[in-house]
């Protein structure tokens, strides 16, 4: 092993363990769960809403970590985590989980969020590796059921955007205030893969597998454009709606794809998948900086967001570091040493903890952001930490 890759393995087990993990241990509110927002400066928000992506990823990368640094305060954590999500984010009467619950876990958005559905089958699979709990793992197999039941669209094909709590359509679909009303969207699609995948590997069950497969293909097959870009927005029919490109996404969706269809098990879909996926990676890094960095997006007029986001930097090194191994681009290596070095020198923030939400065009940190909340999660950033450390495994 060179020495770039020991100082490379040194620095992101030293990131997660101090910086990333410690921090959110902090964060652990003594009446249950995590506190839902704390603000650029440090400052906890004891009394905020609590979002369902925040604490399904709480609980994922406390799971997830525990398996590679067996500290037991990560699987504590991460019981912790599950216990409050299963008490309160999920749905007893209709099924399914909310987007959000008040800081004392009462109903606040009820509405059904199909990326939040996958989100909650991604973390409770996680935290299934970890305590072979059968009630864990069937509220995620429930919840697999709840969005092939309830969001799959038998017509077109795929899973439409959002619902309302009991599940009759909802006039306004949209992610976030960042995204448009779409009936249909790459992100969402992307996740439920993601969380199929996931947990596919605790159970593998055949009902299972065939969702998981015909997401990978309808990922290289209709969400992918003929640019190498990811299209953004889609119509129930698929017809696309306008949309940036977003850099983060296809770097990222570059090594889900193939570690889904690594997931399947089955020769031919990774065989299928794997140009799709050197060619997503390939459109990612056309965002590339010289300093290292990846813009965020490139907006529907041509302009640039040069925003250097948390998490489409943590996403290229992930991305980049796949790329070497799995599709022998050696230059894509040091494309990941470069990114590192900037999240290591510009966005971890060593005095207060966690990163940063980005750094501006300026050079300065974004401190309008908060540093815990709905979007800001300790998922890309650990889970960067944790594929490199899998990688040199």
């Amino acid at each position: 092993m060179n020495t770039r890759t020991e100082q490379l393995l040194f620095e992101t087990a030293d990131v997660l363990e101090h910086n990333i993990l410690d921090w959110w241990l902090t964060l652990r509110d003594p009446r249950g769960g995590f506190f839902g927002e704390v603000s650029s400066s440090g400052e906890i928000q004891k009394d905020a809403p609590r979002g369902e992506i925040l604490n399904a990823r709480i609980i994922w990368a406390f799971s997830a970590a525990y398996q590679l640094l067996p500290k037991p305060e990560y699987r504590e954590a991460a019981m912790a985590a599950g216990e409050w999500f299963l008490a309160h984010f999920c749905d007893a009467e209709h099924g399914g989980v909310y987007w959000s619950v008040t800081a004392a876990g009462d109903r606040l958005d009820d509405k059904k969020q199909l990326y939040a559905q996958g989100f909650a089958i991604y973390g409770l699979s996680e935290l299934y590796k970890v305590t072979r709990d059968p009630k864990v793992l069937a509220a995620a197999a429930a919840l697999f059921q709840v969005v092939e039941d309830r969001f799959a669209d038998r017509e077109h094909g795929g899973y439409i955007e959002a619902l309302a709590r009991d599940f009759s359509p909802l006039a306004d679909m949209s992610l976030s205030a960042h995204d448009i009303n779409a009936d249909k969207t790459m992100n969402s699609h992307l996740h439920i893969m993601e969380a199929y995948a996931n947990l596919y590997k605790v159970w593998p069950a055949p009902a299972l597998k065939e969702a998981l497969v015909r997401l990978i293909d309808l990922t290289c097959t209709r969400i992918m454009g003929p640019d190498g870009h990811l299209q953004l927005y889609f119509e129930r029919d698929w017809t696309v709606l306008p949309g940036a490109v977003s850099y983060g996404h296809d770097i990222e969706t570059s090594w889900l794809l193939l570690e889904c269809a690594f997931a399947t098990r089955d020769l031919d879909v990774v065989s299928r998948v794997r140009p799709f996926a050197a060619a997503l990676g390939c459109a990612g890094n056309e965002g590339l900086l010289p300093d290292g960095s990846m813009l965020y997006e490139k907006l529907p007029d041509g302009t640039l967001d040069e925003s250097r986001q948390w998490w489409v930097q943590a996403e290229t090194v992930v991305g980049n570091l796949w790329l070497w191994k799995y599709h022998g681009d050696d230059a894509a290596a040091d494309r990941s040493l470069a990114c590192w070095a900037y999240i290591r020198d510009r966005l971890v923030d060593r005095a207060g903890g966690d990163w940063y939400w980005a750094i501006l065009p300026d050079g300065s940190p974004d401190l309008a952001q908060p540093k815990a909340g709905f979007w800001k999660c300790p998922y890309h950033n650990a889970r960067m930490c944790l594929e490199i450390l899998k990688l040199f495994d």
